[in-house]
């Protein structure tokens, strides 16, 4: 199993310019979200299983990064049990941010990642999740630095 540097790295070559990553930042939690509306609205079992399973890929690859996959996937369900939309919301919202996706790999002039690998889907949302807490707390590209280099 390739480890979370190799993945990041991987994913990161079809996303370097910076119009395709402000995009990606939106559309990939969107997508996600929108993906967990859908399920949800066929079966909450199926949801958690495939959310826990999820989990546990994650978790293989770097626990921290897993328990903020947790508490964003916590909140995305609470706003799907929340909020009054139909299954045509998120179908609507998969749609949108797909396009959203698609025109900033024109821009960047390369193809998803997961076109080579269907792995690069759940990949996606993790990177966002590691971008955004490097923002957040400014030290964390030092803790992923210190990672890559064990």
């Amino acid at each position: 199993m390739k480890s979370i540097s190799e993945w990041f790295d991987e994913y990161s070559e079809s996303h370097q310019n910076p119009t395709n990553k402000k995009i990606h930042w939106v559309c990939v939690p969107a997508i996600l979200f929108s993906i967990i509306g859908i399920i949800t609205h066929f079966s909450a079992l199926l949801t958690a299983l495939l959310i826990v399973l999820t989990l546990i890929f994650y978790a293989r690859l770097d626990l921290v990064l897993a328990v903020a996959m947790t508490a964003l996937l916590v909140v995305m369900a609470w706003l799907i049990y929340v909020l009054p939309v139909g299954v045509g919301f998120y179908i609507a919202l998969f749609v949108i941010a797909w396009i959203g996706q698609f025109y900033g790999h024109k821009v960047e002039g390369k193809k998803p990642s997961f076109f080579k690998d269907l792995q690069f889907l759940l990949i996606g949302p993790v990177w966002c999740m590691d971008a955004y807490l490097g923002k957040i707390f400014p030290k964390w590209k030092n803790r992923q630095n210190k990672l890559i280099t064990q």
